[in-house]
């Protein structure tokens, strides 16, 4: 009797976890359908797809509740596996009640400015709200992160493991989105007028964190209103004798030209080391003392003009989205000098960010622009205000190269070596491979980095061919800086199948190592380097990358973890 008991009370737990397997399943896909209709302003749609994605949550909840359900996740063997989908169908189930609906309803219009300015008693209306649904979001992530990996059953784990990457993506953007509409108000000058630096980065011309500085221009903030009031290029700037300060490490990676040359700030991939070295040299050279620095490229851009629509540049060629990144990065410097392609550049940023300003723009088109800039790391900020730094610390907006990560980040950045404007024919993809288990919970990981030049043979001028450094002008010579897990290292590099010589240094608990990759036009190179992650350190191992004029072709093969 007591047999025939279990046995019917297996199969019915059984039937009910078919049953909370497809609500979840479903509840999966609508979410992501509700992500990119949010994303897209597309309301109705939204609506009734939130209606569908709680139906289904709150299906995947009911089904795995009950003392029938607790009773079968307090046994052995199967315990932990129902436990760990009842948590995930919760975890589904309060983000469909408590983060969607205020998400769907928010007017986003307010974090777009309109006739020049911002609305500042909207803005902290939606910031509020905002907050609201990061917490609720945070909190599922939370309870996410205490439920027990050890022994489930792969489909469980997966499940798991993707649940917890999404809603970590989510927290992530909202938490960008949340501590932004939190801090535009004091950064759009409300207690007192602002003053940034609007900084280029050119892609023809690669640097770690995009492209070298080129022009910048100064843009003043008060009450919600902003102005574009002066503008400048690195050149203007000239060098520095002697060199700006620099800690220990960065000079040992990059002597002491970031502090001597405004175009090599960014030699360093941690965006707020750039930012102040240009603000001091713009500071001393130009006289303007900036609270912040906001630094764009071209592919930016033409995310933006895809929203604002196409833009005249008063005597150069006019701008849209899809033009902007050939004509800045290769028609340019076929037909100008240097001293107009400077201006150009110049002129372009300025007529873009009027038009961002005057025009009647799509705010949910405009601030998609922006979301997918920072997530490709196009848009990069730091502020002077170490509150407000501190605040955007976690962003990918404030560029900084994590000292501690959840998850192994491997960093592949690029610095040109030609003195050349070659960037924009360059072709990068890289493959992240998670490789073996070592002791103290370290990992293997291999990454292979290809570089690929579409760079025609002959027929560009000198101002794409500039120093030739690599001998051959036509040449690209790159320079590949490899940056380990936080805590882990570089254990050794090939470059195509032969072992090659790695200058080394160390980074924020990065050990770091640099290859010189020359590449001929329609000639590809790959570099292959293995690495260690740091003691302790789980998750799925991340890229980030120097953003480049084209992008990345990327993959990250991942492993079982560890413990299974």
């Amino acid at each position: 009797m007591v047999g025939s008991l279990l046995l019917a009370g297996a199969g019915w737990v059984g039937f009910r976890g078919w049953q909370a397997r497809t609500s979840l399943l479903n509840a999966a896909s609508l979410a992501r359908e509700l992500s990119a209709q949010i994303v897209a302003g597309d309301a109705a749609r939204a609506q009734r797809t939130l209606a569908a994605l709680q139906e289904q949550s709150g299906s995947a909840r009911s089904t795995t509740g009950g003392p029938a359900w607790w009773l079968a996740g307090n046994m052995p063997y199967t315990g932990d596996d129902l436990t760990a989908v009842r948590r995930i169908a919760v975890a589904v189930d309060d983000l469909a009640r408590k983060a969607f609906p205020p998400l769907v309803q928010t007017d986003v219009s307010a974090l777009v400015p309109k006739e020049g300015r911002l609305d500042l008693g909207a803005l902290r209306s939606v910031a509020q709200r905002l907050t609201r649904v990061d917490a609720a979001v945070r909190d599922s992530s939370a309870s996410l992160r205490t439920v027990p990996t050890g022994g489930l059953l792969p489909e469980v784990q997966d499940a798991l493991d993707g649940l917890r990457v999404e809603i970590d993506r989510l927290a992530g953007l909202l938490s960008g989105m949340s501590k932004g509409a939190q801090l535009l108000p004091a950064l759009l000058g409300v207690d007192g007028a602002r003053t940034y630096l609007l900084v280029s980065q050119n892609l023809s011309e690669l640097r770690a964190t995009g492209g070298m500085f080129g022009a910048y221009a100064v843009v003043r903030a008060r009450a919600g209103r902003l102005e574009l009031v002066k503008q400048g290029t690195a050149v203007d700037l000239k060098s520095f004798t002697p060199p700006l300060a620099l800690d220990a490490e960065t000079r040992g990676l990059y002597a002491d030209l970031p502090g001597r040359y405004p175009a090599d700030v960014n030699l360093t991939p941690h965006f707020p080391t750039a930012a102040k070295l240009y603000r001091e040299m713009v500071r001393q050279r130009a006289g303007v003392t900036a609270d912040g620095v906001l630094a764009v490229d071209p592919v930016a851009l033409s995310y933006l003009l895809a929203a604002v629509g196409p833009v005249a540049v008063p005597g150069y060629p006019a701008l849209s989205a899809e033009t902007v990144v050939r004509t800045l990065l290769a028609d340019s410097y076929l037909t100008m000098d240097l001293d107009e392609q400077d201006d150009f550049y110049a002129a372009s940023a300025a007529a873009v960010f009027n038009s961002l300003l005057g025009r009647d723009v799509n705010p949910r088109g405009v601030l998609s622009a922006f979301n997918r800039s920072i997530t490709e790391r196009r848009i990069l900020f730091w502020s002077a205000r170490p509150e407000e730094q501190r605040t955007l610390a976690e962003n990918r907006l404030s560029g900084i190269l994590p000292e501690k990560e959840k998850a192994p980040t491997v960093g592949v950045f690029l610095n040109d070596g030609s003195g050349a404007k070659l960037g924009y024919y360059l072709r990068p993809s890289a493959t992240l491979t998670v490789g073996d288990c070592q002791d103290e919970g370290r990992r293997e990981l291999r990454l292979r980095f290809t570089l690929h030049s579409s760079a025609p043979a002959a027929g560009l001028t000198k101002a794409v061919l500039g120093m030739g450094k690599s001998g051959d002008p036509y040449s690209a010579r790159t320079l590949v800086t490899v940056y380990s897990p936080a805590g882990g290292a570089v254990v050794g590099a090939r470059l195509d199948g032969v072992e090659t010589q790695l200058g080394s240094g160390t980074d924020r608990r990065r050990q770091v190592a640099i290859a010189n990759v020359e590449v001929r036009p329609g000639a590809t190179r790959t570099l292959d380097v293995d690495l260690l992650t740091g003691r302790a350190t789980g998750g799925t191992p991340e890229l980030w990358l120097t953003p480049t004029a084209t992008p990345w072709t990327t993959q990250v093969v991942p492993a079982t973890s560890c413990n299974q």
